[in-house]
């Protein structure tokens, strides 16, 4: 039964990060369901690891998300 139950269960998806230097080169990548800790790390759309220590380009990132309700989120999918 619990295995029924996690079929239908959602999961959180991970999202992309990019940890950029005071100059806006890219030091690094995340995947996470959370927005990381810390100073530097922005959201983006995907990784592409020739973006690694080379300015992030402005299309890369993800415009900020309104939160929305769980009803929304449900009606959405």
């Amino acid at each position: 039964m619990r295995l029924l139950v996690s079929l239908f269960t959602p999961r959180p998806l991970h999202r992309c990060f990019a940890l950029l230097d005071r100059n806006g080169h890219c030091q690094a990548f995340k995947q996470c369901s959370l927005q990381p800790m810390g100073d530097g790390w922005v959201e983006i759309e995907e990784i592409r690891l020739n973006w690694l220590h080379h300015p992030l380009p402005a299309s890369a990132r993800v415009n900020q998300r309104q939160p929305r309700s769980r009803a929304q989120q449900l009606l959405a999918t």
